[in-house]
């Protein structure tokens, strides 16, 4: 029961949080925590070389070969803890902001669900409606809660994001319809067997989903403005969790069901990746807004991670796997930072900016640890995923390796620019006042601060819940391909 405890308490948390009135935040912040909670308690449980486990399966719509089938892996156990791990901060970050209507909290939690029902569904319309169930709350936080153009940018992004999925529902019923015994099931579905000219096609009605989701180039034109429009938790909601169901998506659902397809079409995929994390590195490079800049900065980073996964060697793979947990913890330190400096300057032109190390010296630390790990300084988060992810490129191909590193030359050098320019020189007439971190803002930082610390010194333990469940699909895909 663990596991449809696990599913089904942010429901209820989210109900509750709906008639909490002024108490909402808090009563969002507990239930969060209780899942994390329960997340812990799984993880004592788990067993990373056992295979898929906490396995529940309900009969749905038996009519149509539809059941409430879910279980864990190893990929999946990842997933479960940057889902859980990440909501109680996001949550606890809008502590100090005037946010007074409960449905705020409501549609985060409702999210929750969304994304927890993507990362264990082991049926394909299960997972479908996981998908779904997550784009609709961000799209209301986003669209009530967002900046002046909110409007016009959510539609961009629920246009991009409906579109992408209407091309996987295609394939899913496509693919149902040659299974043998009509099921959505995983298993069934990776036991298909059909031609090379059939997978190639279904191949892109997966990878379109996919790709926008994460984003990569040219799928991630709704990213930036949607960033940028988004309030601070509804940026750190797409940015630290969301993007990461299209990467889960590619490793479970998309290269084990068509490996043909993969083989023809993988190289064309990581190509596009790579070139996202050069063309968006450069585009940083030009931004004024440190909140754009950050947006930008995503999409390159989630280009490596893409591109790691398509390699399909265990070096990109755990690369990625690790990394997207790296990722989802560093980039809401970042986006808090500016959330922060937004709150006390009301501005994110770095032009405006000089000194602030000066008046907050703890806010300027907590920036800076935040800052290395995003950069994969040694014994940081992100040096460990960084690392594993140029070494599955340089096992693919040498150039996709020294193209892909440039996300890590290119990344530090525009985000310590932006420190530099925020942070110090000299104190103006704006910067003067600012105030140093107290309270929630305190121990947000600081909890994202030690876990960059903690998982840079011992990725081991992180790295070791995957490795056995991504060297079975590594295996699964060889043989289906070797016949």
């Amino acid at each position: 029961m663990n596991l449809l405890s696990l599913l089904f308490f942010p429901v209820l948390g989210a109900i509750i949080t709906l008639f909490s009135g002024k108490y909402a935040k808090q009563v969002a912040l507990v239930s969060s925590l209780v899942t994390l909670a329960i997340t812990l308690g799984m993880l004592c449980n788990f067993n990373p070389e056992a295979g898929r486990q906490f396995t529940i399966n309900y009969p749905w719509i038996t009519k149509f070969g539809i059941y409430f089938t879910a279980g864990v892996d190893g990929i999946s156990m990842s997933m479960l803890l940057l889902t859980a791990g990440l909501l109680p901060l996001i949550i606890l970050s809008t502590f100090k902001r005037e946010i007074e209507k409960p449905a705020f909290y409501t549609l985060m939690l409702f999210m929750q669900f969304g994304l927890l029902i993507v990362f264990t569904a082991m049926d394909a319309f299960l997972f479908y409606i996981g998908w779904e169930l997550a784009l609709i709350p961000i799209y209301f936080i986003c669209a009530l809660w967002g900046g002046a153009d909110r409007i016009k940018v959510n539609m961009k992004f629920f246009i991009y994001t409906i579109a992408g999925s209407l091309f996987m529902l295609l394939g899913i019923i496509f693919l149902y319809l040659q299974t043998t015994s009509r099921t959505f099931s995983i298993d069934a579905f990776y036991a298909l067997n059909l031609p090379k000219e059939t997978q190639s096609w279904v191949f892109w009605c997966f990878f379109l989903a996919f790709a926008i989701k994460m984003p990569i180039f040219p799928f991630h034109t709704w990213q930036p403005d949607t960033y940028t429009s988004a309030p601070t938790a509804g940026t750190m909601l797409l940015g630290g969790i969301m993007l990461k169901m299209g990467v889960y998506g590619v490793i479970v659902w998309l290269i084990p069901v068509l490996p043909s397809g993969f083989l023809l079409w993988g190289k064309f995929a990581l190509t596009l990746s790579v070139i996202g994390i050069v063309y968006a590195s450069i585009i940083a490079f030009t931004q004024k807004d440190i909140k754009r800049l950050i947006a930008y900065s995503s999409i390159a980073h989630v280009g490596l991670i893409s591109a790691g996964v398509f390699t399909w060697n265990l070096q990109g793979l755990q690369g990625a796997m690790i990394q997207m947990l790296n990722h989802g913890i560093s980039v809401i330190g970042l986006f808090f930072i500016v959330d922060i400096l937004f709150d006390r300057l009301k501005t994110r032109e770095l032009s405006e900016m000089g000194g602030i190390a000066k008046v907050a010296p703890k806010f300027a630390i907590a920036f800076l640890i935040i800052l290395l790990g995003a950069v994969g300084l040694p014994i940081t988060n992100g040096f460990i995923g960084e690392f594993l992810l140029l070494n599955g490129l340089f096992k693919f191909n040498i150039w996709y390796a020294v193209f892909g590193g440039l996300t890590i030359i290119f990344g530090a050098v525009y985000l310590l620019r932006a420190y530099k320019t925020a942070m110090q020189g000299e104190l103006n007439d704006l910067t003067r006042t600012f105030k140093d971190i107290s309270g929630s803002e305190v121990l947000v930082l600081a909890v994202v601060c030690l876990l960059i610390i903690a998982i840079g010194v011992y990725p081991n333990a992180l790295l070791h819940i995957s490795e056995a469940s991504v060297e079975g699909l590594i295996t699964k895909v060889n043989n289906k391909l070797s016949f």
